[in-house]
């Protein structure tokens, strides 16, 4: 680029910025594009810089097209939401936890899931239909940037020029129910552009709080793209949302499914975690505190309560030069990986959860200390 082209971008740049502080952010729209698309954006699972409090709370119990329509013709609103649109989706919550329940198995729902996510301007970097698990690539909401008089006008021209110096990365998990039928889970881990001195010269990325907004978003979206209309499934997370449940032929219930705090003990002379929970429900909350904390799931033995997962240490020094720069750099190679074993074992109305290495033996205090706050940190 010439000297008097990089002069005049640089103008407009200056100008646009000046401008934007006047516009109006589309905090109500959303529009991705992958940074697969260009030059992605490397963020390692990280046990130290990863953010700690992902916690919301929710009511709990389900809400289905078909229960949220019986309850609408009983209220005398059945003709705002056609009957023959009627999808077998069902949306629940217990505590911070949400998923979507569809009867029909796993490699059924694959394909649309995955066109899904392609639908939605993102870019798989993981899919692994023989472990239920798929993974977006870090992308940015474009929907944020300022809607200003030069970036309407120019559009493309300086689009690469504009950022919202955020970034988010969905983890989709299929789980097969013993009736058949599948467990859908969406989980949201996001990144933040900070100035890594006070100098303001260079940025670094670093992590920020899973939104449960996105979450809650694109399962409903998942939810019309599964036969739900946009009427039921708006109605059907409002309705959700203001109440514990709705179910055919009641009343919507006030009742909220709550989870009790998670406790830190000691277990084998070892950290562990205490959940007072059943099985099914402690299964449920690891595995979103997993896939919300960024480990890499690498299989899971549901009969036998095991989560084989993968921790990477983080690389401290990747870092994003200049605050227009598009360049994500890459510093000093990050370790080899370490595979861990998360049992997760009930007794009675108490469930415990420990972490072992490959060959199945406790690992040492410090190692698991590590894990199990982090779990802890997204649990309790």
């Amino acid at each position: 680029m010439s000297s008097k082209s990089a002069a005049f971008t640089l103008s407009l740049a200056a100008t646009a910025a000046v401008l934007s502080g006047c516009s109006v952010l589309q905090n109500d729209k959303i529009d991705y594009k992958s940074a697969s698309r260009g030059t992605s954006l490397e963020v390692p699972p990280d046990l130290t810089q990863l953010s700690t409090d992902a916690r919301y709370n929710v009511p709990g119990g389900a809400v289905s097209a078909n229960a949220l329509l019986a309850t609408q013709i009983r209220q005398g609103e059945g003709d705002r939401v056609a009957s023959d649109q009627v999808a077998d989706v069902q949306i629940h919550r217990e505590g911070n936890v949400r998923w979507l329940s569809v009867p029909r198995a796993p490699d059924v729902l694959w394909e649309p899931v995955r066109q899904f996510w392609a639908d939605n301007g993102f870019v798989l970097v993981m899919d692994q239909a023989a472990i239920g698990i798929m993974e977006t690539d870090w992308a940015e909401n474009r929907a944020k940037l300022p809607q200003d008089f030069i970036r309407n006008s120019l559009g493309r021209v300086l689009d690469s020029l504009y950022s919202t110096g955020e970034r988010d990365k969905f983890r989709t998990r299929l789980e097969r129910r013993s009736d058949g039928g599948t467990d859908i889970y969406i989980t949201h881990r996001g990144m933040v552009e900070e100035y890594s001195n006070r100098a303001q010269d260079s940025t670094i990325w670093v992590p920020r709080d899973a939104d449960p907004e996105l979450e809650t978003e694109f399962l409903r979206r998942l939810m019309v793209q599964l036969g739900v209309s946009e009427e039921q499934s708006n109605a059907i997370v409002q309705a959700g949302l203001a109440s514990g449940s709705v179910t055919a032929g009641a009343a919507p219930s006030s009742a909220a499914s709550t989870f009790a705090a998670a406790r830190m003990v000691t277990l084998d002379a070892v950290p562990a975690l205490e959940l007072q929970d059943d099985f099914d429900r402690a299964w449920r909350r690891v595995g979103t505190a997993l896939d919300r904390t960024g480990f890499t799931v690498e299989d899971r033995d549901r009969s036998q309560g095991l989560y084989f997962v993968r921790y990477i240490a983080p690389d401290a020094e990747r870092e994003k030069p200049g605050f227009f720069g598009r360049v994500f750099g890459q510093g000093s190679s990050a370790p080899a990986p370490v595979r861990y074993r998360l049992v997760v074992k009930n007794q009675g109305q108490l469930t415990h959860v420990q972490v072992q290495d490959e060959a199945g033996n406790l690992v040492p205090a410090g190692q698991a200390q590590g894990i199990i706050k982090l779990l802890y940190e997204d649990m309790r």
